[in-house]
């Protein structure tokens, strides 16, 4: 008697097999299609409505835009304010945007929209001064001297400290009240809060970035590198890994990793109503590349 299994048993193992394989291919490809999914969102319900309508003006310049002027940094007429979320952020943000970035297609105007009273955008060359502040301050660029989010708080008490010895070292002031100084100065940084007031990013392409990253001001800056994270942007830039990110997921992905390493508290969404714009404008493109729909690619662009 053969011990092997009847044909249709195989058959049927298989079927349920591919089964199982397309139904976790599937879900994947659901996953992937929306990376957004999982994020704590506010309704988008008035962005839906204000693609349908189309342009409308900004109330500030007069301009045709869609969803928000880019100019003014406002949301246009179809899109109430009291509609569009608000975050509040632990720390203030700098950008810095190159002169030929293109106000139109820069997401680190999202973040202004969103977060108003915590961002800041500058156009190059015309940006802070930071150096009396070196120790509360920091810019998100990667490189050799680059460190991690969760080291911050350790190199700006070296800051600190670094900054009290140089005040002290100055060779004009009498010994003695060089001596009660040191030791008062040196309490002091003891005593000191070591958190980050700001963080600042260049808003730019790659290619450009170098201008302003050697700009002298932002040179004695700590420089924090982020975790590698592939990006959702519909204008990536050619010939760069997909681990280039646009500046609001930059901005995005470093408060959250800024919440969990520094501020030890767990995750819960509180950033992201950041990407608001972003993740309704990724499923905009996004389905108007599956349908062929030119118009709504001209809209967003």
């Amino acid at each position: 008697m053969s011990l092997n299994p009847p044909i249709f048993l195989k058959e049927k193992e298989e079927n349920n097999s591919k089964f199982v394989e397309i139904q976790h291919s599937q879900t994947t490809s659901i996953a992937a299609e929306d990376p957004f999914q999982n994020l704590c969102l506010a309704s988008q319900e008035v962005l839906q409505k204000a693609q349908q309508s189309g342009r409308s003006k900004c109330l500030q310049c007069g301009g045709s835009r869609m969803f928000y002027c880019y100019t003014c940094y406002v949301p246009v007429e179809n899109v109430p304010i009291e509609q569009m979320p608000l975050v509040k952020l632990p720390l203030k943000i700098d950008i810095i945007k190159h002169p030929n970035e293109t106000d139109g297609k820069s997401t680190a105007i999202h973040a202004k929209l969103l977060a108003p009273e915590f961002v800041n955008i500058y156009t190059y060359p015309c940006i802070p001064e930071y150096e009396e502040k070196n120790h509360e301050v920091a810019l998100v660029f990667p490189g050799p001297k680059s460190v991690s989010i969760k080291d911050i708080s350790f190199h700006l008490q070296k800051r600190i400290q670094n900054n009290v010895k140089v005040k002290n070292d100055d060779p004009d002031k009498p010994f003695i009240k060089r001596k009660k100084t040191e030791e008062q100065d040196s309490n002091d940084s003891k005593c000191q809060d070591t958190t980050l007031k700001k963080i600042i990013f260049i808003d730019s392409t790659w290619n450009q970035t170098n201008k302003i990253f050697t700009d002298e001001r932002l040179q004695g800056l700590l420089q924090v590198e982020l975790k590698t994270r592939k990006t959702c942007f519909w204008r990536h830039q050619k010939g760069k890994p997909d681990t280039f990110l646009s500046t609001i997921e930059a901005i995005y992905y470093f408060l959250v990793d800024y919440h969990t390493d520094i501020l030890k508290e767990k995750y819960q969404g509180q950033y992201d109503n950041l990407l608001f714009f972003y993740s309704f404008m990724y499923q905009l493109i996004k389905n108007a590349k599956c349908s062929g729909d030119k118009e709504t690619r001209k809209l967003i662009h």
